[in-house]
């Protein structure tokens, strides 16, 4: 990289696995990036379901569930790190009027965008009572690059970048995910024949 190139951030993209990527957890995947920076980057993969619905998360958390249409929602495997610990990934919310950006939760990061992603047990006590964000994706563990890691792996062709949807996290059917962040970038899957560089 030459000095005067700035750096990238791929802060609120996603980050889609190229079909030459066999790797077990991240091939075929998804991934919403929360934080990018010259120090390394952070994400969740949105569209690979655990084999727990959120009735079951809340029910191991002892929360009751009172949101008919999360009840069957499926939990994400969101990637290797801390696969014990619950990630909130939901549409901005706000304290009241007079502070628009104190957040509401206790441990939430804004990600520029407009979604926030909050790890606090907090926001799944609102959730569960129904006065919690309307749209979320819950997921167990995270992804995580070190600094240039995410760089190197974008120079080995592993990935494809475009700016996300909020749609497609939250509106998408999981099996359609994939397929539809590609046509984000105009791609179809047949399109990338594996191991296929840049043209």
């Amino acid at each position: 990289m030459s000095s005067d190139s700035a750096p990238i951030n791929l802060t609120n993209h996603f980050l889609i696995a190229m079909p030459g990527l066999q790797d077990p957890l991240f091939g075929q995947s998804v991934v919403y990036l929360c934080e990018h920076s010259p120090q390394g980057a952070l994400g969740l993969v949105i569209n690979k379901p655990c084999d727990i619905d959120l009735k079951g998360l809340f029910d191991k958390v002892a929360l009751p569930l009172t949101r008919p249409d999360l009840q069957s929602a499926p939990v994400f495997f969101g990637g290797p790190m801390q696969t014990e610990r619950g990630f909130v990934l939901h549409e901005a919310t706000f304290a009241d009027d007079d502070q628009p950006e104190h957040p509401v939760y206790a441990s939430t990061m804004a990600i520029p965008g407009g979604l926030e992603m909050t790890t606090s047990r907090d926001v799944l006590e609102a959730i569960s009572t129904g006065s919690g964000p309307r749209r979320v994706l819950i997921s167990l563990g995270y992804a995580s690059w070190g600094e240039g890691q995410l760089e190197s792996e974008l120079g080995d062709n592993s990935w494809l970048t475009v700016e996300a949807d909020a749609r497609l996290i939250f509106e998408t059917p999981v099996p359609e995910r994939y397929a539809q962040a590609l046509k984000l970038l105009g791609l179809e899957p047949w399109m990338l024949a594996p191991g296929a560089g840049h043209a």
